[in-house]
This record gives C-alpha cells, sequence and structure tokens, in this order.
C-alpha cells in the first residue's frame, strides 16, 4: 500500500514564526510543554521543548525526614561536657566562652592568642 501524501522533495513551506519560505523538509515542528502544537518554524526559528516549563507535570518525591533517628550521643561518650567530650567548642570571645569561672564548664575557653609587632626601619639611600 502506498503512502497518500506526495513525497514533497521539491515542496516550498511557510515559516509560521518569522514568515520566510524555506523548503518544507526542512521545518521543523515546535513542541511546547510535551505538546505538539502544529507550528513549523524554520531552523532559525525553531528551539527545543524548554525543561524547565515542565516543571510539576512529573511527581518528585524528595523525603527529607529520616525513620527512627537517633540522636548524635558521642559528645557524652567520652565524659561530662566540660571535661574530656569529643566535641569540644571553644569560643574565642568575651563574655561568651570563659567569661566566668561558673560558665567554664559549657564553654571551656583554653585559647591562647600570640602575637607579635616588630619595628619598621627605613633607609633612605
Amino acid at each position: 500500500m502506498s503512502n497518500a501524501f506526495a513525497s514533497g522533495r521539491h515542496a516550498l513551506g511557510t515559516c509560521d514564526v518569522c514568515g520566510f519560505q524555506y523548503k518544507l523538509s526542512e521545518l521543523k515542528q515546535l513542541v511546547i510543554k510535551t505538546k505538539n502544537v502544529n507550528i513549523l518554524a524554520c531552523p532559525e526559528c525553531w528551539d527545543p521543548d524548554q525543561p524547565q516549563l515542565q516543571l510539576g507535570m512529573f511527581p518528585i518525591n524528595d523525603p527529607q525526614a529520616l525513620r527512627n533517628p537517633r540522636p548524635d550521643n558521642s559528645y557524652y561518650a567520652a565524659g561530662n561536657a566540660g571535661a574530656g567530650g569529643s566535641r569540644v567548642f571553644q569560643w574565642g570571645w568575651a563574655p561568651v566562652g570563659g567569661a566566668a569561672s561558673i560558665d567554664y564548664n559549657l564553654t571551656p575557653n583554653d585559647l591562647v592568642s600570640r602575637g607579635l609587632v616588630n619595628d619598621v626601619t627605613v633607609t633612605i639611600s
């Protein structure tokens, strides 16, 4: 059985976007949001289907929560909070860490700062 349409090797068609004349075989169909909109476009006017227009068309499952979570107890495993825990936070400014003797166990401050200032000598010759 033969095709009901002619081959159209020499047929001309008009671009539905810009209106210029091209070979009918050069014109491509536009697809918008995965739907064929029956618009023929020349190679200069044709754009592929934009994937960002398809947002929300497909179900997305992106769970964030964990089932049966367990807290991290490694800080308290090696001793109490102020003496030898595996994670000791150092605060390098006052009054947050080491401001008073009563909060040393909460925020120990064992940081020691060292600085050196030298003289600058300028020799003019």
